[in-house]
Formats: C-alpha cells, structure tokens, sequence
C-alpha cells in the first residue's frame, strides 16, 4: 500500500522541522516534547539518543503509524538533555504528570499489567482495585503493586465482606447514624442487598456509626499492613462453628473465604519485601562525567546528588545518607504520588537487572568511602 501524499503546507511544515531536528539535536540522553499550534503539550517521550529517536519520527511512510500521527500535530519540537536515560526517564514522567499529553498513552507506563489496592478517600472508604491514580483518582492510600487484578479483586471482595465494608462504586452521599445534619433529610429506603443480608455495614442508608465503620476501616489497613490476622481469625471461628453444627456447605464456604484472605495476606507479605528491597544507593554513569547518584528507599528516589569530588560534597551525600535511610522499615501503604514513580522503578529494575550491579546498600556505601 503505497504512502499517501500530504498537502504541501503540511509537507513544508515537516520539512522545516525535520531540518530544526537535524541541524541542531545530539544523540545524547533527554526528553522531548511534541507541541502543537495552539502551544499545547500533545505528547512528551524520551531517549538515549534524541536526534536518531527524533529523526525517525520523519521516516514513517503511513498516515496511520504513531509515530506520523504525533508528528503531524507539531508546530515545533523542543528537547532537554538529561545525563543519562534513567534520569531522561524520571524527566519523562514528570513532564507526563505536569502536561498530561493527550496522545501519550497511559503514562507510557510499561507496567500496565500491575494493579493496586486502593483505599479511597472521603466518607466511608471502599477497598478497591486499580492500575493505578488515574485522572478523577488522586488521592487515598495505595498498596501494591501486585500481578493478577482479578485474583486480587476476589480477595479484596472477601476482605470488605469479612469487615462489613462497603465495596460499590455509588456516587451518592455517605451518611452515619451519628451525623448531624444541617437538613431533617430523611433516610433513604434501605435498598442495597449486602446491607440486607448483613455482609455491609450500609454507610449508604445512614445504618452505621462513622466510629463503628472507621473502625472497621482501621482493621483492614491494619491487615494490609500485617499487623492483624482479625478477619481470617473470625472466619475460622465461624468456620468451626459451622462444622460442630454440622453445616458442613457453610463450612466449606467459610473455608474457601479464608484460603483466598490468607492467599491475600501471604501476597501482601512477598510485596512488602519485594518493595523494601528496592532501597538503596545507585550509582549512575552519565553524559560527559555527569555521574549521579540516586538514593532510592522503596521504589523512591528520595535524594540526588552529583557524584561528589570535594570532602564537603561527600558530607553533603554522607548526610542525606543519613537522613533518607534513618529508621526502620516505612508503612506498607503508598501515598498515591509516588505510584507512578514506583511502577517506573520497578519495571526499570526488572527489565535491567544488570543496573542492580549499580546498586549499594548504603551502610556498604558508606564504609566503602570511610575505608579510603
């Protein structure tokens, strides 16, 4: 299928900017943005190379491919040079996050098959599960990320029945038998079927007192976060009273809500190591000696620093050091702005394992510099 011809002011267009992209882009690391007429930001991408990554943008033959389409929609391009890819990467995303492109498509996040729990904000909370904040979800607590969204829903659910919490997606006002009202509206008509057989504690019909439900609340971060074993301890005891009364069907139920709430715990337990594990201090070669060095502390870069050549720059980093990895280990829970930079880490990580020969702990990378 032969290419199709496009209008010479685009054809002339393209050119101009082909020429701009030739005549002055590096291959080095960096960042670009796509922006269109009007100024906005269409899309943001990164590169080891940005003038071959650019250049390419050039060569697509058909309308339809990605990159042709990103392209047509520029009035200019511009680039930043980062001193290595991963630090072009971080760059990225913040670009991503601060612009939000419109044909950037999903955070260009290679991790799309994760998922999270979500604790949402607001009155009376639900667990649920996503792939991450997305627009319309920021804010709430976040614990992940985890592999198998629809295994994890199932537990999730079993978990929200355990407690009485509620897991609908209902927009509609939460309200709590111990509220005080501005208005004498009256309830409404009790409604939703986990209230009625008794599985929800129903913020929804006004049922329950905020403390009663909060309460419950509490229980489950506390076993997201492996503090409790409560609602698989209430299961089994429900489960053995169910077989010393020989119902033995609601038995096997029980058992089977308890194995998916332990499969839970037990996944919840691999991730907190898996995520502690992603701390410590990488070391990173850059363009033309601009060596840096990250100070990662669960999936997070919580500090950079320039690799140090004067005693008073290495006090500097000893000290962040210090500071970033003082105490012991951090709540499970992630604060939802740092999901996007975690899910960056770790497909960084598990796609390069040979970048964790870069990696230090940090009391080894201290006493290796007191032993010089």
């Amino acid at each position: 299928m032969p290419a199709v011809a496009l209008p010479s002011a685009e054809a002339e267009r393209l050119a101009l900017l082909r020429a701009h992209v030739r005549g002055n882009a590096e291959d080095r690391p960096g960042v670009y943005r796509m922006i269109t007429e009007t100024g906005e930001v269409a899309y943001v991408g990164k590169s080891k190379r940005v003038r071959t990554r650019l250049m390419s943008y050039f060569r697509a033959e058909y309308p339809k491919e990605k990159a042709a389409r990103i392209v047509r929609e520029a009035e200019a391009i511009e680039w930043e040079y980062q001193p290595s890819e991963f630090a072009a990467l971080r760059e990225e995303l913040r670009l991503i996050k601060a612009f939000r492109p419109r044909l950037n498509v999903a955070q260009k996040r290679d991790a799309r098959h994760l998922a999270f729990v979500r604790i949402t904000p607001g009155r009376a909370p639900r667990l649920a599960v996503v792939r991450g904040p997305g627009a319309g979800e920021r804010g709430g607590t976040y614990y992940g990320p985890f592999n198998g969204a629809g295994h994890l829903r199932e537990a999730l659910r079993e978990l929200s029945t355990a407690l009485g919490l509620r897991d609908c997606t209902l927009d509609g006002k939460m309200r709590f038998a111990d509220q005080v009202e501005l208005l004498d509206v009256p309830l409404r008509t009790p409604g939703c079927l986990r209230y009625e057989i008794g599985t929800c504690l129903g913020p929804c019909v006004g049922a329950p007192t905020a403390r009663a439900y909060n309460q419950q609340l509490r229980e489950a971060r506390a076993f997201l976060e492996g503090a409790t074993e409560g609602p698989i301890v209430r299961l089994d005891v429900a489960m053995q009273a169910a077989s010393a009364e020989w119902q033995f069907e609601r038995a096997a139920v029980l058992r089977d809500k308890k194995a998916k709430l332990e499969s839970l715990q037990e996944r919840f337990s691999r991730l907190r190591f898996a995520v502690e594990s992603l701390s410590f201090v990488y070391l990173v070669p850059g363009h033309a000696g601009e060596d840096r060095i990250y100070l990662v502390r669960r999936g997070v870069v919580r500090a950079e620093h320039a690799a140090p050549d004067t005693p008073e720059a290495w006090a500097a980093l000893a000290s962040s050091i210090h500071a970033v990895f003082r105490g012991g280990p951090l709540p499970g829970a992630i604060p939802s702005h740092e999901v996007d930079e975690l899910l960056l880490l770790t497909s960084w990580f598990s796609t390069r394992a040979e970048e964790l020969d870069a990696t230090v702990p940090p009391a080894s990378f201290l006493a290796g510099h007191d032993a010089r």
